[in-house]
């Protein structure tokens, strides 16, 4: 009996080791922008990738190389699917936009019916974190410098076979053998944090602040702040109003926003009436000419109703005015403008 109880004891001592070492994780760049993402190597294409998009690698063959896609997309876009082994499949037609993070910068257009797989419950209010492995032509990639993951000891001196891009669904567990996640960094030294590259200061970061790359343009990376703060002193958006939208966001991607209402601090300029040359707002309305959001320097044109126009006609040019309006346009048919219809404005006090 004795002799019994320890066989069965063996096999949970044999499990038993050490702390897996780490090995390289390769990435690669999409340097072709509108590179294809197939299901298999030389099989079905299924989406877009967007040039500077990163991924990370997986198994060769021949002019193929496998890639897995990480990324964030909106909430709404998505519903549950137990096809192939994914749970989730893109629902929005035609397409839906595949980000490096919560309005982060684009990763690729994934068509209505693409299959993905949650991460954990990696979610937001907004958005769900998802994966999916496949191929791309090697053509349309560049190896990056490697990063460490960590690796699993088979007892034979290689390691663990993972999944194979579009054959198996990846691992979404947040296991050691997740590779390490390069857009997680700390502020080296105490540090400005700036609205906009060259814009006006928003606060200062002390060393060590955890943050989250979001995108890069020349000298200036953009970052997401992860941290705490007391409820009491947030304040929030009235319900249905978005914050934290920018102009450059709408004319990306204009019919995701037309009709969601937003708020924005603008610069306003002037007012003028409607012509011919500005198709989406009705000949001889009011709108004004305004600078933003700030701190953007472009221009957003604000149909005014006409009993919003007299208080607008006290102000002086640059007042400076906190603005809820609806989306009409996510950009103008010749300028590229959004154009929004006014709900509601405060002016700033005048200095």
């Amino acid at each position: 009996m004795q002799s019994s109880r320890a066989l069965r004891a063996l096999p949970v001592v044999l499990w038993l080791a050490p702390t897996p070492p780490l090995i390289a994780q390769a990435r690669y760049r999409v340097t072709t922008d509108g590179a294809w993402f197939y299901q298999e190597a030389g099989g079905k294409r299924l989406a877009r990738l967007a040039r500077g998009a990163v991924v990370s690698g997986g198994d060769q063959q021949g002019d193929w190389q496998g890639v897995t896609l990480e990324g964030w997309i909106f909430t709404t876009s998505v519903g549950p699917t137990a096809r192939a082994g994914y749970d989730l499949a893109v629902t929005r037609a035609p397409e839906e936009n595949l980000r490096s993070a919560p309005a982060g910068a684009l990763v690729g257009k994934l068509p209505q019916g693409f299959l993905l797989n949650r991460v954990a419950e990696a979610t937001t209010d907004r958005w769900v974190h998802v994966t999916r492995s496949g191929w791309v032509e090697q053509s349309d990639v560049e190896a990056l410098p490697q990063v460490a993951s960590a690796r699993t000891d088979t007892g034979s001196g290689g390691p663990t076979p993972g999944p194979r891009p579009g054959v198996n669904p990846p691992d979404t567990g947040l296991t050691a053998s997740n590779p390490v996640d390069p857009s997680r960094l700390e502020s080296a030294r105490r540090t400005v944090l700036y609205r906009a590259p060259e814009g006006p200061p928003a606060g200062t970061l002390a060393p060590a602040a955890p943050l989250r790359v979001l995108g890069r343009s020349g000298e200036w990376t953009r970052v997401q702040l992860e941290g705490w703060v007391k409820t009491a002193d947030l304040h929030s958006a009235p319900p249905g109003v978005l914050v934290g939208v920018s102009a450059a966001e709408l004319r990306a991607d204009p019919p995701r926003y037309v009709g969601q209402l937003v708020r924005w601090t603008l610069e306003f300029i002037s007012l003028q009436k409607a012509d011919e040359l500005r198709p989406e707002i009705p000949t001889g309305a009011t709108y004004m000419l305004a600078r933003g959001p700030l701190p953007e320097r472009g221009f957003v044109y604000v149909i005014v109703p006409e009993a919003k126009r007299v208080p607008l006609e006290a102000l002086t040019p640059l007042a400076v005015i906190e603005v809820t309006a609806r989306v009409r346009a996510g950009r103008s048919r010749f300028l590229g403008n959004p154009v929004v219809d006014l709900t509601s404005f405060e002016a700033s006090p005048q200095p």
